[in-house]
């Protein structure tokens, strides 16, 4: 990889991420067939084709597309059933999307704390949470992380549970030569323009039994199985066609963004790994890595707190993120509402973690801006 120096002016931000997108050309070429067919959404051609890629990309036997990652496992969670009011445990530390899920199903969240070393669910605290009440576990594979999947499964078996998990960050990553969408009694993938892989706005369920996709699809297109046919409630949550093209050229792309992503991630921890007072999440050894996000914790050693070293990488138009903080349990829709268990792992990661900037496109100069002001 080239070392490019890049000058970064005070009036140019430097954000999170960047959406990965194709070549100009190869889109428009890609799209003008709807101009000839005026089909644009309702399960059309492309959105067919996109589901068998995905398939076959991330290794699953059954995969149902989405309008975006939160309808997915919204949806995903109704499937199942769930009386009102159940309990489902679920991790604090990820995006409120997860636990927005949960309420929006009537269902109430149960939080777990999570680990240290990866920010993952802490699969060992679980079980003392489980009550009569409760019906599923909702784990994250937060920043990509791979949770304790056996030990999970082995829960969920032991008390008849389901497990859903959120792999909205973990698009691509596989566990003992297995895509991590074959986990589980389901998974979700976020599709968002600032994920690894984009159709813009999109998502997705996969899952082993077919029965589940006709679920899910009288799910998201509103019961209707014919012109005069309505067999069940649903709502309205298909991808449309410029999105699933989208899909389909960006995954044509997706091997090379991953290997562009790798280096800069490799960068970024040559230049920060012997830093006093920055630390880096584990990574499992059987697991892969979509490189998806460049997380940060900064110790209580490092000489200035995460809030500090925030907002001095504002002053340069350098926007890192908090992700994520607060906790959701911490959040002002959710606070002191749910049972208040000992979650002191996810605010002491909450209170220290800082996502930097980093995509696929992302200049060395930028990374060794950023590293100098870390230094």
């Amino acid at each position: 990889m080239q070392n490019k120096e890049e000058n970064i002016m005070t009036n140019e931000k430097i954000l999170v991420t960047q959406s990965s997108m194709p070549p100009y050309e190869e889109y428009i070429e890609a799209i003008k067939p709807l101009w000839e067919s005026h089909w644009l959404t309702n399960m059309g051609t492309y959105h067919k084709r996109l589901e068998e890629a995905l398939k076959e990309y991330l290794g699953v036997p059954e995969l149902s597309l989405m309008v975006n990652g939160h309808m997915a496992l919204e949806l995903a969670i109704q499937s199942f059933d769930f009386p009102e009011g159940s309990e489902v445990i679920t991790t604090p530390f990820t995006f409120i999307s997860t636990t927005h899920a949960i309420v929006r199903n009537r269902l109430k969240p149960v939080f777990c704390d999570v680990k240290e070393e990866d920010g993952t669910i802490d699969e060992t605290k679980i079980e003392d949470l489980i009550t009569e009440h409760t019906v599923a576990i909702v784990p994250v594979h937060v920043y990509g992380n791979v949770c304790n999947v056996e030990e999970i499964q082995r829960i969920a078996e032991k008390y008849n549970l389901k497990v859903i998990y959120d792999a909205a960050h973990a698009f691509g990553v596989a566990y003992k030569g297995k895509g991590i969408g074959n986990y589980g009694d389901a998974s979700i993938f976020s599709f968002h323009a600032t994920k690894v892989f984009n159709t813009i706005e999109g998502g997705a369920v996969t899952f082993s039994d077919h029965k589940m996709y006709e679920k899910l699809y009288n799910l998201k297109n509103f019961g209707i199985r014919g012109e005069e046919l309505v067999t069940s409630v649903g709502a309205n949550a298909k991808m449309n066609e410029f999105c699933a093209i989208m899909g389909l050229c960006n995954l044509k792309h997706l091997d090379e963004a991953l290997k562009n992503r790798q280096e800069r991630y490799d960068y970024y921890r040559q230049g920060l790994e012997k830093v006093k007072g920055i630390s880096f999440f584990a990574t499992n050894a059987e697991a892969t890595n979509n490189f998806a996000y460049f997380p940060i914790i900064i110790e209580d050693d490092y000489g200035i707190t995460r809030d500090e070293i925030y907002d001095e990488f504002h002053e340069s138009n350098i926007y890192a993120r908090k992700y994520f903080y607060p906790i959701t349990a911490d959040q002002a829709c959710f606070r002191n509402k749910y049972k208040n268990n000992k979650l002191d792992v996810a605010r002491y990661i909450s209170q220290r973690v800082l996502i930097l900037p980093f995509y696929e496109k992302m200049q060395i100069g930028t990374i060794d801006t950023i590293i100098q002001i870390l230094r």
